[in-house]
């Protein structure tokens, strides 16, 4: 006879077994990621949980339970009282304060670019301009962004003002304290815990971006991983999808299995909401529109690796801007998005983060998704699943561990307890590294690593489903150069050494910092 732990865990294993690679089990295990989101959720205590509300809610209530990573998810048990929604959002009042006050920014920064334009935030265009718009939706790259448009975005000075008012300073004070720019205290791992965390990157286990290129037998290890690579496409099982990503992804199989563990798909339905965010495109013009355009002429046109997309970042990034089904990751998003008017009615809320509205390399965010996917409805699809989990992560402030406060708080105290001479050396001469730092882990290095490098990076993003590795890369290249940098005397010239990141190798630096 089997207890009733085992018979529970059996009878989820063959619900999930029936489920897999049917639209449900993709719903469900949305659903399940969305709740990792929510504090009242303790992995610790979940089976126990699943167990006690089952006991009391019976037949008559609705519960779901997901196999995900490991892990069932459910609801939470009955009488558990709930917390306020701005708290469930972001915890700490310090963090939605900064928020609160970012936002203030950016909306005053929109009001004013639509005083100097002379433009609503949204209007509707008169039919010759829908006319003109829907013949040249391919060759969008001919127009041209007002000169007032300012693409902003917050700096490491504006994470350096962060303050915890119940924190006393003095506790637990060190040599390094006040070295970094991140005066707050947060959770984050160090070097043995990253170790635990992360052991697929050990130096004993194989590693595509570092195996495949090394003077040994393919079939030792590139043709066995595409084997089991195809194995985990052909049963469509994401958990599977994801933990094989933590080696890497083959780049003929990364597409699909990118998709799989996002569960992003090209459904019929799929494609006729694209055609409908197109349309929406075509009938309105929004004011975040010429920010859009303005940034990518300033990145993507401009790089050697993508200048070629820039039709298809256009029509990515115009029919973002007006997906309200984007709005849902605002129920776990510290920020809030702003609302354009027509007639004293609502007509559409802006779904890119009003903290960015958008930022400069926003539009680098789906450049490097342009080398995978060539349908426009399918690069939609699988960009807004990338941004609702992670990168709008990178431009909000939260107490996130993958949000771009914790990551910066991360990388400097990586680098102090691997390298303190280094670090002091350069906070010295005024180079903070989180000063060159930063604007590699906002854009999680994409148009700073070369191409092939950046997607073996995020084959880890979406193995370990979390940015930290974003902040171990960016200290593991301080440590890379770290000579160099010991000889620099100011900020001009810390930035010279580490200004050309395009030949760097990827997987060596991570295993060397963490494992050598």
């Amino acid at each position: 006879m089997m207890d009733e732990g085992t018979e529970l865990s059996v009878t989820i294993a063959q619900i999930v077994q029936r489920l897999k690679g049917a639209h449900l089990h993709s719903q469900l295990e949305k659903q399940a990621r969305e709740c990792l989101h929510r504090p009242e959720i303790k992995l610790e205590s979940l089976k126990e949980d699943v167990r006690n509300f089952l006991r009391v809610s019976g037949t008559q209530d609705w519960v779901y339970c997901v196999y995900h990573a490991g892990a069932v998810t459910c609801l939470p048990p009955p009488g558990h009282p709930a917390a306020p929604p701005e708290h469930t959002k972001e915890p700490l009042a310090y963090m939605r304060k900064a928020q609160a006050s970012w936002e203030k920014r950016i909306l005053k920064s929109l009001n004013s670019m639509c005083t100097e334009l002379g433009v609503p935030l949204a209007r509707k265009r008169p039919i010759p301009e829908q006319k003109e718009l829907t013949n040249k939706w391919n060759e969008m790259g001919t127009d041209e962004p007002g000169d007032k448009c300012n693409l902003k975005f917050f700096t490491p000075q504006t994470m350096g003002c962060l303050k915890n008012p119940n924190h006393d300073c003095r506790e637990g004070l060190t040599a390094r304290s006040h070295w970094g720019l991140i005066q707050i205290s947060l959770n984050v791992r160090a070097i043995p815990q990253m170790r635990e965390a992360y052991p697929e990157l050990s130096l004993t286990c194989c590693q595509l971006g570092i195996d495949d290129h090394a003077h040994i037998p393919p079939d030792l290890f590139e043709s066995e991983h595409i084997r089991i690579g195809n194995k985990v496409v052909s049963e469509q099982d994401s958990a599977a999808a994801q933990q094989y990503s933590r080696q890497g992804c083959p780049t003929g199989l990364r597409a699909q299995l990118w998709a799989l563990i996002l569960n992003a798909t090209n459904e019929p339905e799929d494609i006729m909401h694209y055609e409908q965010l197109k349309a929406a495109v075509i009938h309105h013009d929004l004011l975040v529109d010429n920010l859009i355009y303005k940034d990518v002429k300033l990145t993507a046109s401009n790089d050697d690796y993508y200048f070629v997309f820039e039709d298809f970042l256009y029509q990515v990034l115009l029919c973002f801007s007006r997906d309200t089904a984007v709005l849902e990751h605002f129920s776990y998003n510290s920020a809030t998005p702003p609302k354009s008017y027509i007639q004293g009615k609502t007509f559409m809320s802006v779904c890119v983060c009003v903290c960015v509205v958008p930022f400069h390399g926003f539009s680098m965010y789906v450049a490097p998704l342009c080398f995978l996917y060539n349908e426009p409805s399918k690069l939609y699809s699988v960009f807004r699943e990338m941004y609702v989990r992670y990168f709008f992560r990178l431009h909000s402030i939260s107490s996130s561990p993958s949000g771009i406060v914790s990551l910066c708080l991360q990388f400097e105290r990586l680098l102090q307890s691997h390298l303190p001479q280094l670090f002091y050396h350069l906070q010295k001469i005024g180079a903070q590294p989180l000063r060159i730092a930063f604007k590699w882990m906002v854009r999680a290095f994409s148009g700073y690593l070369s191409t092939d490098q950046l997607l073996l990076l995020w084959d880890r993003v979406l193995g370990y489903d979390s940015l930290e590795i974003v902040a171990v890369l960016a200290a593991a290249v301080f440590a890379f150069r770290a000579e160099n940098l010991m000889e620099v005397t100011s900020l001009a010239s810390a930035e010279a050494v580490l200004a050309d990141l395009s030949t760097l190798k990827v997987m060596p630096l991570l295993q060397i910092f963490l494992f050598a």
